[in-house]
């Protein structure tokens, strides 16, 4: 197994799923500037790595991650603009994380076996799918310290209705994952020796198709969620052309009508 520093560590299975692990416990996996940092490189190099096909973010200890590092944010104060320079550099790496994990050709799935706050719960938000432990945690408690959960707002309210966005918003409240489940900010939740295990087999059926088709519907889906619905149809429909163009989208087609298994060449 790879071995990114000591806070992320790395293992690619031969199935072409990639396991990205948290391993910062002591401070309950917070995005510190070095798992900001790691994060990044770890999800930069993943896109363009052709044997990895689908990615998991995982994480060892009872928090999934705790967010932003408040001690690192408490320190950057005694600089003589008080910090400011510190929290746009922290604020824009975190926000760039998150639009990489969005933008990245590769479904990138959040395993949650313990509290995502803050920072936390907008990186389980910010994945194409979330699977959680029935003893997961979620919540957005800025608003208890004073500050804002304005950043974790962003991808929240793309995944859930803006008043239950709200909710979690304004009050902080912890939430089960029985309720993340109903709201949609996750998939679906179960015991906590199942998750790896159905997370994996999840990854693993999703690593066997095309990763050019998986590649052009996570861009379109992406895209067109964010455009008024006539143009989002003439977008989805041009997408759909190009598609039906490309050799994975003949075999596939073919491959279904002749009732055998395709043979995908990713292009």
């Amino acid at each position: 197994m790879e071995n990114h520093g000591n806070i992320l560590h790395s293992e690619l299975f031969e199935s072409g799923v990639l396991r990205l692990t948290l391993d910062d416990q002591k401070r309950r996996n917070a995005l510190s500037e070095d798992m900001l940092m790691q994060m990044t490189a770890a999800l930069s190099d993943a896109a363009t790595n052709d044997a990895a096909r689908v990615i998991v973010l995982a994480a060892k200890g009872p928090a999934f991650c705790a967010g932003h590092d408040l001690k690192e944010i408490t320190a950057a104060r005694a600089q003589k603009d008080e910090g400011r320079d510190y929290f746009k550099k922290l604020f824009d790496s975190c926000a760039g994380l998150m639009q990489l994990i969005v933008a990245i050709p590769k479904p990138v799935i959040a395993e949650v076996s313990g509290v995502a706050t803050a920072a936390g719960c907008q990186l389980v938000a910010s994945c194409d799918l979330a699977l959680a432990a029935d003893s997961a945690k979620f919540a957005t408690p800025g608003v208890n310290i004073g500050l804002f959960c304005s950043t974790p707002m962003v991808a929240l309210s793309r995944n859930v209705s803006h008043k239950q966005a709200m909710e979690m918003l304004l009050t902080g409240d912890m939430l089960s994952a029985e309720y993340a489940q109903e709201i949609g900010l996750i998939n679906r939740s179960m015991i906590p020796d199942q998750l790896t295990d159905v997370t994996m087999a999840l990854a693993n059926k999703i690593a066997t198709k095309s990763t050019m088709t998986l590649a052009v519907g996570k861009q379109a889906f992406y895209r067109q969620a964010e455009m008024p619905l006539s143009e989002a149809y003439d977008y989805s429909s041009k997408v759909m052309v190009e598609n039906m163009l490309r050799h994975d989208a003949k075999e596939g087609i073919g491959a279904f009508i002749d009732k055998r298994a395709p043979i995908w060449k990713d292009e």
